[in-house]
Formats: C-alpha cells, sequence, structure tokens
C-alpha cells in the first residue's frame, strides 16, 4: 500500500494536450515512487467559505491528500488546501508571485538579482488617462522598449514597443489589464536560455533561438539547442528560484551585451515536454521526489 496520497492539480479549462501531459508524467513518477495519485482539474474544485471554515466542494474522496501538486496558477484554490492545513507544491505565494511579473521583478530586485531595468505600470480601475508617466518611462528606458502584460504565458502578452505613438496605443489597447515597460536587451534578441530548478540543483537547460521574432519562445516558434550553462547563470537561477519560493520553476535567462545573465522570468508551472524532446531529461523524475523528501521534512 502507499505511503502516502497526492493530488495532482491542473487546469481543467485548458484541453491542449500539453497541459494534460505535464499532470501525467508527474503523476506516471509518482506512481514509481509509491504515492497514491489523483489528478484533479482545478476547475472541479470549489474553494468554500464559511463560518465553519475553510472547505471544498466538488470531490467525493473519503478522505484529503496528504500533499499537493500543483500546477496551475489558481492562487485561491492553493491558498485554500494551505488554509486547511494540507501542503502544496509549489506554494500560493510562489505560484501568486510568479504568475504576476510584476511582483516577480519586485522580489529579485529587493535583492539585488541582475534584470533588465523594469518599470511598473500605476494601477488604474478603468484606463489609464495621464500619460504623464509613460512618457516619463520611454525617456528612461529608450525605444525599442518592452511592454509585458502582468499576466501571460508563452510570450503571448510580450511585446516590442518602437515609438511613443505606439506606446500609447498599446495602453489604451490593454484597459485596466497591469503592465509593465522594461528595457530592451537588444544582444538577447531571439534568443535566451530555459534552466529548469528543482530545489538547489539546474537538472536540464536548453538554449531558445528564433529568427523571426524577438521573443525566443517555442510556441513561437523558436527552435530548442542543447547548453551547457555556465555557473554564473546556474547560481543565478537557483538563488532566483529560491527568492520566490519555488520547489520547481522554469527560470528563462537574457544575455546582457557583456554576456552576463539577466533574469526574464520565472515559470512556477514550467511545461516540460519541450525541455525533454531537446535533452532527453524527464524534469518530473527530479521534481517528485524533491516534493516527497520535502513532504517528510514538514513531517518532522
Amino acid at each position: 500500500m502507499a505511503d502516502y496520497q497526492a493530488w495532482i492539480i491542473y487546469n481543467g479549462n485548458l484541453s491542449e494536450e500539453k497541459f494534460i501531459e505535464l499532470a501525467s508524467w508527474i503523476d506516471t513518477v509518482a506512481k514509481s515512487y509509491s504515492i497514491t495519485t489523483k489528478l484533479v482539474k482545478n476547475n472541479h474544485l470549489l474553494p468554500t467559505c464559511s463560518d465553519t471554515g475553510p472547505t471544498l466542494v466538488g470531490y467525493s474522496e473519503p478522505e484529503l491528500p496528504h500533499f499537493v501538486i500543483f500546477l496551475d496558477k489558481d492562487v485561491l484554490l492553493a491558498k485554500q488546501f494551505e488554509s486547511m492545513g494540507i501542503p502544496v507544491y509549489n506554494n500560493a505565494n510562489c505560484i501568486e508571485t510568479c504568475d504576476n511579473k510584476s511582483l516577480t521583478f519586485q522580489v529579485l530586485a529587493a535583492h539585488g538579482i541582475p534584470m533588465p531595468k523594469t518599470i511598473l505600470a500605476p494601477f488604474v480601475f478603468h484606463q489609464h488617462q495621464d500619460y504623464t508617466p509613460f512618457h516619463q518611462a520611454a525617456k528612461a528606458l529608450g525605444f525599442p522598449l518592452v511592454l509585458k502584460e502582468a499576466y501571460g504565458s508563452f510570450g503571448m502578452q510580450v511585446y516590442l514597443i518602437h515609438s511613443m505613438g505606439d506606446l500609447l496605443q498599446k495602453i489604451n489597447e490593454l484597459g485596466n489589464r497591469p503592465f509593465l515597460l522594461q528595457e530592451f536587451i537588444a544582444s538577447s534578441k531571439g534568443k535566451d536560455i530555459r534552466l529548469n530548478v528543482v530545489g538547489n540543483e539546474v537538472v536540464a537547460s536548453m538554449m531558445r533561438i528564433s529568427s523571426t521574432d524577438f521573443r525566443a519562445n517555442v510556441s513561437n516558434g523558436g527552435e530548442m539547442l542543447t547548453y551547457d550553462p555556465s555557473e554564473e547563470e546556474i547560481e543565478l537561477a537557483i538563488k532566483s528560484s529560491q527568492l520566490v519560493g519555488a520547489d520547481f520553476a522554469g527560470v528563462d535567462l537574457l544575455f546582457s551585451e557583456d554576456g552576463s545573465p539577466l533574469v526574464c522570468e520565472i515559470n512556477s508551472n514550467a511545461h516540460i515536454k519541450n525541455i525533454f524532446d531537446c535533452t532527453g531529461i524527464n524534469v518530473a523524475s527530479y521534481i517528485v521526489p524533491h516534493i516527497l523528501q520535502k513532504y517528510k521534512e514538514h513531517l518532522k
């Protein structure tokens, strides 16, 4: 009989194979460690709050899991598990920080992590009407600059802005969606590296290159190459992952003009199929034993 029971939470609203595949890979490895698992769609569980305490509606199991492997960005659901005393990996604070790029850079900047110069847009409820801050930001960053929506995946909410007119047009299109403005790193145009960090170790890495887009994401047509990271890159990826509280993460690094690394993004639920196709390394085989060991330490 298995010693532990775990739920693997994944996005129930996205039917693409890559989302289900990530959960399936984790599930397969977990079973090899005699963990009884259940794959659960996040939208099949309803966090419920009342004067009797936090509960969940939508499950029919006789008992809740010992711990949860969380492969989604549903922060409120993750927080609900934690408020019920169930450990979550990655934890809710990590998910929240990584999902919001502005929060990510605030955390990293407080610890001197090298990154592109970044300016966070003012918060608005409806629409930006005072454009003075953006003229100041453009002066500080220069053109072209990068505009990133605070929430987004696969490079789909990242835009290269070439002029003040383009910037104001994009700001108007975004309405009240939060975003940040960032220095464009020309030396890393269409090129970055992805390092998968688990605990205190970089377990897999690859370079991504695009000849047609300033973004190197594979989803946008980027090519994958095997890559042997430097000690500086490894240390930066591990430190950045730990600063956001991740047990496992995909850390994306850019190349500055002198070749030194800059943090571009940290993904708390990075997909691992592409890096497996590139390197032959199944990152899930590192994630599961790390979580299991951490849970055992939690019990002490």
